[in-house]
This record gives structure tokens, sequence and C-alpha cells, in this order.
């Protein structure tokens, strides 16, 4: 620590990044010895000036890891290539241009090259023709960053992944498939018939008459019996 440092008081930070106030310099040693652990400064030019309770070695490894980590994600993005001929067929034309939209949506930049030969140099519009259509067919990943322009024999095209593009995509993809599971819904349920009322079969009903009996009179039964 510089001699300012030492001839003011500090405000203290412990480990957690709680702030413990303003302490002379001696107790915020004291304390930070206490817990077995470095008092680092880390804001000289605040008033009173900033330090921290810390493990220093533990903060500086940590700092490299970071470091390090970060470089190698900047080292990942890698430009590559993929060479297109001015009268290339549709297959092959499809085939790269699908590994050009992997490369895309893997991160990278990617550089079109569409490579004449002999009298093909005479036709530099059949190569724009075929970069304008790539850049067509990937407009949902990537920017052209890069416009087509003549390179000897060769005519290039830098293609740079669009974040923005990506999203608002795969927003509309969202949204349309959610329109279509919609559309799905309603025609379904067009499609099934509403259930038919059973109507009763009355013709096959027996309608039940409670019948009183009637008694006979026996005079009269025996009188027709006789006659």
């Amino acid at each position: 620590m510089n001699d300012r440092i030492r001839a003011r008081e500090v405000r203290v930070i412990d480990q957690d990044g709680e702030q413990l106030g303003i302490r002379p310099l001696p107790e915020a040693l004291n304390l930070a010895r206490d817990r077995d652990l470095d008092l680092v400064e880390v804001a000289d030019k605040a008033k009173p000036p900033v330090v921290r309770i810390m493990d220093y070695r533990k903060f500086k490894y940590e700092e490299q890891q970071r470091v390090k980590e970060s470089r190698k994600k900047s080292t990942n993005i890698v430009v590559k290539e993929m060479k297109y001929r001015p009268k290339i067929g549709g297959g092959d034309f499809d085939t790269k241009t699908r590994k050009v939209t992997e490369f895309l949506e893997e991160g990278h930049k990617v550089k079109v090259t569409i490579m004449f030969r002999g009298r093909e140099m005479q036709h530099p519009e059949l190569g724009r023709k075929i970069l304008d259509r790539i850049a067509e067919q990937v407009k949902n990943l990537a920017r052209v960053e890069n416009p087509a322009r003549q390179d000897g024999r060769n005519m290039t095209m830098v293609l740079g992944p669009d974040k923005k593009a990506q999203a608002a995509y795969a927003a509309e993809l969202k949204k349309a498939e959610a329109e279509a599971a919609a559309q799905a819904a309603a025609e379904a349920e067009v499609a099934t018939p509403a259930p038919t009322p059973v109507e009763a079969d009355t013709s096959s009903e027996t309608e039940l008459v409670e019948v009183e009996p009637v008694e006979a009179d026996s005079s009269e039964t025996v009188a027709a019996a006789i006659e």
C-alpha cells in the first residue's frame, strides 16, 4: 500500500462484499489477519481509500482463469470458407448452402468464394447472382458484412451471424406454429359431428290400461246356461 493509505482511515469491505464502514488502517489489517486473509486496496482514488478483505492468491488465480476463458471464446469465432462454381448444379448448391447455414448457426463468419475459370471470367454476373441467392437464403441468420467484390479469378462475400435476425425468425416460427395448432384444433372441432338425440319408437309401445274387475251375477249366468 502507498503512504497515503497508511496515513489515513480506510473504507473496509469484507470477503462477502459487506460494508464494514470506515476503520483505521491498523484495525482493518487486524480484521484481515483474524480471518487469515489479505487486505487489498481496490480504489486508491476514493476518499477515503477502499480496501477489501480477501484471499489475494485465489483472487489472482480466478482473474487469470477469466482472462483465459475470454481469450478462448474470442478465438472460437473463426472465418469459415465455402467455395462455389459459377455453373454449380442445384444439388451441390443446396448442400453447400446448408453447410453455410450450419457455420452461421454455430456463430462463425463465412467467406463465400465464387471461383472462375477460363472464359467464365467474362461473366461476373453469374457469380453475383449466386452470391445474391445465398444471401437471400440465409437472411434470417446472417447479414452481409463484406459485399461481393472481385479478387483476381475469385469473387468473394463475407457473411456474419445476425442475432437480432435469428431472434426475430425464431419468434416468427413460434407464432406460426401456434397459429397452425389453433387452426388444426378448430378444424378438428368442426369435423366431429354432434351427437344425434335418439327418438323414442312409439310403434312398439304398449299402453297398459287398468281395468276394474266386473263381478258376475250368478243368477243371470245360470239362466243363460239353461237357455
